[in-house]
């Protein structure tokens, strides 16, 4: 931690204040679903990712990470390119998955409860998870997060002879910079 103060901290008496960018080079979003009726793991990565957020002077938040789609990788060309397609992501329809969150609040300790939508191949999901905040320093911030996540409600359901789980989990782990730091 940068200094003695937590990220929730810095929420609540207004010092976190203003316009934040994403550091696509210090992020991570991966996925993970279980598939041969739960005997392995699928694992995937994207390796493009934007975003930003806004903290208002109450210490809300708002912000959304913008996923591109197409830059999925499992390690697999043929299946990278079958999650592409419209079983799943549907990218030359729908090139991103956009997460917004709406609403958070203090939980435990440096988490934060969210709120917010998870867009993904034409479809919206609400989803609530929880974010663990780090500080990186004066001016950046870690997020850590995971989301589970139904893809039958994105209309990704292909499994032939259900083999791969409806459930997916996903895990965010998102530097976020100061872009305007605050007249005092």
């Amino acid at each position: 931690m940068a200094d003695s103060q937590t990220a929730i901290a810095l929420l609540q008496d207004g010092k976190a204040q203003g316009q934040w960018v994403l550091d696509p080079a210090s992020t991570t979003v991966e996925f993970r679903v279980k598939h041969f009726w739960r005997l392995i793991t699928v694992r995937g990565w994207f390796e493009r990712v934007e975003g930003a957020g806004t903290v208002a002077p109450d210490g809300s938040f708002s912000g959304e990470l913008r996923i591109h789609a197409d830059s999925l990788n499992t390690k697999n060309k043929q299946r990278d390119r079958h999650l592409r397609s419209a079983d799943f992501f549907d990218v030359e329809r729908h090139p991103q998955v956009v997460l917004r969150v709406t609403g958070a609040a203090p939980a435990d300790g440096d988490e934060i409860a969210c709120q917010g939508t998870l867009d993904a191949a034409g479809r919206s999901q609400e989803v609530s998870f929880t974010v663990r905040a780090e500080l990186a320093g004066p001016d950046a911030v870690t997020l850590r997060a995971g989301l589970i996540v139904d893809r039958s409600g994105y209309g990704m359901t292909w499994s032939p002879l259900r083999m791969a789980a409806m459930e997916a989990t996903g895990s965010v782990v998102a530097r976020f910079n100061r872009a305007v730091t605050p007249s005092t």
